[in-house]
């Protein structure tokens, strides 16, 4: 994992997992140091990862009063039960729906839940966090949040994209790849996370994408992309195309047999 800064009091604590064929996916979760410190995500559910201490590494644990879950998939709750003994004051910000979701691996403690829908809002102290569905998601509780202080927008999944290398997806910045490389990765990612989008009205698909355009944000902050400073209107503009994008096709059984074969020494295919 990587810990850097973007802007004046966000910390993305980056990590990314290689997929072949597709390229190595950014995971974020996001530190907040708000007044009241807030925490977005956990990170990977993978064993190696000890998501408290990196969280530790830019906020006392004590301090945090808020974990807001983007939404309950297992690469946003790696960290969320033991940052939740570690941080005894935090309460876990998610939908009557995502809590649900929880329940059926290992339910949150009820007593500790907030549960914010999207058009709610609500004060961490310096400032309001106003929650919206992105146009984009893969699972029904995903919300993401507007900071009004920073002009940073947490959009989750959306408009994430594959990257070149885990430097990149780790330790960069989305203006690293080139426009038309950005584009291709988004739209990409679009496909494969949201194949949802070449079956909807395409029109009514683009208006929800039009408050986005009216927030404006400066920053943009995605679970599966590298921090985006100052690129909103471009990227916005791919996500618009996602619903006449090719949809996404994964391998088939032939191209895994070949993959496997490949593996093996000399090329050959192991015995059976």
């Amino acid at each position: 994992m990587d810990t850097h800064k973007v802007g004046s009091d966000t910390t993305v604590l980056a990590d990314s997992l290689e997929v072949p064929g597709i390229g190595h996916i950014p995971v974020n979760a996001y530190v907040l140091t708000a007044e009241e410190p807030v925490v977005v995500d956990t990170g990977l559910s993978l064993s190696d990862r000890d998501f408290v201490t990196a969280v530790g590494g830019v906020v006392d644990p004590a301090d945090i009063l808020w974990i807001w879950l983007t939404h309950p998939d297992r690469d946003h709750t790696g960290g969320i039960f033991d940052l939740l003994v570690a941080a005894p004051r935090a309460r876990v910000v998610t939908t009557f729906i995502g809590a649900g979701i929880m329940t059926t691996e290992r339910p949150l403690p009820m007593d500790r839940v907030y549960f914010l829908n999207p058009g709610q809002s609500m004060d961490v102290g310096d400032r309001s966090l106003h929650a919206f569905r992105p146009p984009l998601f893969d699972n029904p509780a995903t919300v993401g949040f507007y900071d009004d202080k920073t002009r940073i927008c947490f959009t989750s999944d959306c408009f994430g994209g594959p990257m070149p290398s885990a430097e990149i997806a780790e330790s960069g910045h989305a203006s690293d790849l080139k426009p038309e490389e950005l584009r291709a990765a988004q739209l990409l990612w679009a496909t494969v996370d949201s194949p949802w989008v070449h079956l909807v009205d395409a029109e009514k698909y683009r208006a929800t994408v039009d408050p986005l355009r009216d927030m404006n944000p400066e920053i943009v902050l995605s679970t599966h992309l590298p921090p985006a400073v100052r690129m909103t209107a471009p990227m916005i503009d791919t996500i618009a195309m996602a619903p006449d994008s090719d949809p996404f096709v994964g391998p088939d059984q032939a191209a895994l047999e070949q993959m496997l074969a490949s593996f093996e020494p000399g090329g050959m295919p192991a015995a059976t």
